[in-house]
């Protein structure tokens, strides 16, 4: 492809108009060159819809090529190895890149260059929490947040399935999940998009919805409860690293303890999630955040208890 046809890509992807005569003298060509340009840009898989009578011209449709890349060695070593780290992540939106790019690109590549993407995967590796869940609608959910618009959706919950109407606010991956949250009823909830067994996008308009980012870095409007919670020199350190720890409150490091407000509608969550640390973290209060993880500590206890109960009985037998 030459540096015209190139240029005229480039030109077409603005989404404005433009006529063949136009275009002609942008780049001092003929008309009837300009004409050979289109046909074979659509030929290449551009796709072009063509306006007619006086106000017409020539426009690239959304879901078009867009300009090849050139890429210096280095950055191409680079976008390989992002593309690496993708692959461990599952039913990545609009994920046909992963594919397009590795074999058509890849392909096209110099052999040397070629040689270095081989290698390097000798030498680097991403560790990613595995999962089976598929998520097929990531591709949707995230074309229905960027449009604002309402999506139908068949959904799997702890309670049933059941159909309801949402409006996606975006996605994040979160240990080895999709998560989607959405506006329904006058709230923010939080789905998992693998949970989603049928999804289509409505005409509904919601102007008024945050973007992913402007809803993650809003805050908790809910009440919070006065928490401590004592951790051992291990504890401390695993607490430091864990993000979903760190994202219960605003917290201050006070030596080994934590302190800091969870809403109540959280403890059976923060206790599950502490019951991980076992013997390195104890919370000291609320009490009912306390006992919450007391009794999971019971609960896993207990079938344990019942081999040693059975191996007093054969003793006594």
């Amino acid at each position: 492809m030459n540096e015209r046809r190139i240029a005229l890509m480039r030109i077409l992807d603005s989404r404005k108009k433009y006529t063949a005569r136009e275009l002609a003298e942008r780049f001092d060509v003929s008309v009837r060159t300009i004409q050979r340009d289109l046909d074979y840009l659509q030929q290449t898989g551009l796709p072009l819809y063509t306006e007619t009578g006086p106000h017409g011209g020539y426009r690239a449709l959304p879901n078009r090529l867009l300009p090849p890349l050139h890429l210096a060695r280095d950055e191409a070593l680079g976008l390989f190895l992002m593309l690496q780290l993708l692959e461990d992540i599952p039913d990545i939106p609009f994920g046909s890149v992963r594919r397009h790019v590795s074999e058509h690109y890849y392909a096209g590549l110099p052999q040397d260059v070629r040689d270095s993407i081989d290698q390097l995967k000798d030498y680097i590796s991403f560790r990613m929490m595995p999962t089976h869940a598929e998520s097929p609608y990531t591709s949707l959910i995230l074309e229905a947040a960027l449009n604002k618009r309402q999506v139908k959706m068949h959904y799997r919950s702890a309670s049933g399935e059941k159909w309801t109407e949402v409006y996606p606010v975006g996605l994040y991956f979160d240990h080895g999940y999709w998560y989607m949250p959405a506006h329904s009823k006058d709230r923010i909830i939080l789905y998992r998009s693998d949970r989603v067994i049928a999804m289509t996008i409505l005409e509904k308009i919601l102007p008024s919805l945050p973007t992913l980012r402007e809803w993650m870095a809003s805050d908790d409007s809910r009440t919070g409860i006065p928490s401590k919670i004592k951790f051992t020199v291990f504890g401390a350190r695993l607490a430091e690293s864990d993000p979903l720890f760190q994202n219960v409150s605003h917290q201050e490091w006070q030596g080994q303890e934590w302190q800091g407000y969870i809403p109540s509608e959280e403890f059976k969550y923060v206790s599950r999630l502490l019951l991980k640390y076992g013997p390195e973290a104890e919370v000291v209060y609320p009490q009912e955040l306390r006992m919450r993880v007391k009794q999971l500590l019971q609960d896993s206890l207990n079938p344990y208890l019942k081999d040693d109960k059975a191996d007093d009985e054969e003793k006594d037998n």
